[in-house]
């Protein structure tokens, strides 16, 4: 339910609440960001294997795959997902699904060490990359929960409850952003330690198990 606005006196005091407001959002929501996830993991995976464009790509497909999750938000399809049990459960199955693929695949190029520059090549021209960032987050239904629980109790008094939570998404959209860009940038700076067959493997090894420990957690949550 939303609060009724503030009215606005000579001395600003409405504008400057509604500032106020969407700071303390701004500062949930990059909390939320940081912390590290599954997201992390994919651009992770990516960047290490084929460079820092790779990263990008993952990092604009979680971007894309927010936003989307903000226009389900605002139409109410996350609240119906959120609210139904069925599918809830079917969202939480097929992204725990994706991330033990991902797991998995990162388990098996961790046999073979680096990959030639063939396969590179091959990685590096594909659309793979924003496809498994926009895969993953979009499978994630805690983030319905989130816009459809949280977000509107942080929207600013001073907006609509429509331009509030876009305000809001957007904002979430663009910390993610920044901060996966980042991070790419840092990992990408340190590829050549990476790309050491020995050191590859343990990294691979490394992203696979986390990501297939997200995707056991999230099924396992689901029964």
């Amino acid at each position: 339910m939303r609060r009724i606005p503030e009215s606005r006196d000579g001395t600003g005091t409405g504008v400057r609440t509604m500032w106020t407001q969407i700071a303390t959002a701004a500062g949930v929501l990059a909390l939320l960001t940081v912390v590290p996830g599954p997201d992390m993991a994919v651009v992770t995976k990516r960047a290490v294997a084929a460079g820092r464009a790779e990263g990008l790509r993952a990092a604009a497909g979680i971007t894309v795959g927010l936003l989307a999750w903000g226009v389900f938000t605002v139409v109410g399809l996350a609240a119906v997902i959120a609210a139904s049990a069925e599918a809830y459960l079917a969202v939480k199955l097929l992204g725990a699904g994706c991330l033990a693929f991902l797991g998995l695949q990162a388990l098996w190029q961790s046999r073979r060490g680096a990959p030639g520059p063939a396969v590179e090549a091959a990685a590096k021209g594909s659309w793979g990359a924003f496809a498994s960032g926009l895969v993953s987050n979009l499978l994630n239904p805690k983030i319905a929960v989130f816009y459809t629980g949280v977000l509107p109790t942080l929207a600013p008094d001073g907006l609509s409850t429509a331009a509030g939570m876009s305000l809001l998404v957007l904002l979430h959209a663009a910390l993610t952003l920044s901060w996966l860009g980042g991070y790419v940038y840092v990992v990408s700076r340190a590829r050549a330690v990476f790309e050491r067959p020995r050191v590859r493997r343990a990294l691979d090894r490394v992203t696979g198990v986390v990501l297939l420990g997200f995707g056991l957690r999230m099924a396992a949550e689901a029964g």
